[in-house]
């Protein structure tokens, strides 16, 4: 998997495991990251704090996930008064992070944690990928910084670390199983919760995607990349496909008050369990998505669509809205409410709805009709 070079450009094959531990663990004791999930020197991890900060961190970096943690962790100190917690609370608290199905997994373990398991996180990683919202990576995670169990942690902080430790050729996503097996081959069995750790820090604060600061990286007298001089050339990637366009409508219901009509979407799926702004579904081509619903009134559809990029997908949305009394509010969506605009920030939202009910408040303010 290393670097095919000539005779003279061939660098060493990578890093051995004797030495790289301890090299890195060292390099960590004098000047880890402080985070606010992590233990005080000297002190056992909680294991509540761990897993909260890990669900958080998926799909989300460090810097964004830090003030939502500390406001979760002040509201619901433990795991039981988050069991106790009503998801749309967590789903108000969650606004902003995305990814809304790890905070209906956060209440649902947590819940199941409390019914079944005494309240207490099991310490290993194959009883921790059984449980809601917890997968083979954050199992081992959980388990190696938690409990200090001798597991394999490899986020993209450490493939890209062990890519360029041993200039693997094979670009991403391709690389990950090998990727692994390298990064199992230098994980010693002291410290294991410090050692994910430490190789997390050295990902996000020296090896870094651009600019990699190799002269003050403690491993880099063993680093394939740094002895090709090419570092930041590694993770090597395969290109990306476009994301494919989807388009749909939302319909903006406002009532004599000025109230605005919401909806909670399924709670499976996508944004599931949230509110939102009734809408069509979001459909692949040209005139996928009706312009109105079937709903008699006098629909204005605003000049500007709305955009959204979701990982998978861009989303287009017109927004076309209306004043509509109770029966025809009933008749959009049955199970619907009517929410004061001042009042919206009290509704699980996601961020493509705000920018919605953005755009409606916009159009019909003022107006005669609204």
């Amino acid at each position: 998997m290393s670097e095919t070079k000539g005779p003279k450009d061939r660098p060493a094959a990578g890093p051995q495991a004797a030495g790289h531990g301890r090299r890195l663990l060292a390099w960590y004791d004098a000047g880890h990251r402080d985070l606010p999930w992590r233990a005080a020197p000297g002190k056992a991890p909680d294991a509540y704090a761990v897993w909260l900060s890990e669900i958080m961190l998926q799909q989300t970096t460090v810097g964004a996930a830090i003030p939502y943690y500390r406001r979760f962790i002040r509201r619901w100190p433990d795991l039981d008064s988050l069991a106790r917690a009503p998801l749309d609370d967590v789903l108000v608290a969650w606004q902003g992070l995305g990814y809304y199905a790890r905070a209906r997994n956060l209440v649902k373990c947590a819940r199941l944690l409390v019914a079944d398991h005494g309240g207490v996180l099991p310490r290993r990683a194959e009883a921790l990928v059984k449980l809601p919202g917890i997968g083979p990576y954050s199992a081992a995670a959980i388990a190696a910084i938690a409990f200090d169990a001798p597991e394999v942690v490899v986020d993209g902080n450490v493939e890209r670390v062990v890519a360029r430790l041993y200039a693997v050729a094979q670009p991403l996503p391709g690389a990950k199983a090998g990727l692994r097996r390298l990064a199992a081959g230098l994980s010693p069995r002291r410290r294991p919760g410090d050692y994910a750790q430490a190789m997390m820090d050295l990902g996000a604060t020296i090896c870094t995607p651009r600019a990699p600061q190799c002269g003050s990286c403690p491993l880099r007298g063993g680093c394939a990349a740094q002895a090709l001089g090419a570092p930041a050339g590694y993770p090597r990637r395969a290109a990306r496909a476009e994301r494919p366009l989807r388009r749909g409508t939302a319909w903006f219901a406002v009532n004599r008050r000025g109230e605005i009509l919401l909806r909670r979407r399924p709670e499976h799926g996508l944004l599931g369990g949230m509110m939102e702004v009734p809408s069509s579904p979001w459909r692949a081509g040209a005139g996928a998505a009706p312009i109105l619903p079937e709903v008699a009134a006098p629909w204005r559809v605003i000049a500007r669509p709305i955009t959204h990029v979701f990982t998978h997908f861009r989303l287009e949305l017109r927004v076309a809205w209306a004043s509509l009394g109770a029966r025809q509010g009933r008749q959009l969506a049955p199970d619907g409410v009517w929410a004061a605009p001042e009042a919206l920030g009290g509704f699980a939202l996601p961020s493509v709805m705000k920018k919605v009910c953005a755009a409606g408040l916009a159009a019909t303010k003022g107006h005669p009709d609204a």
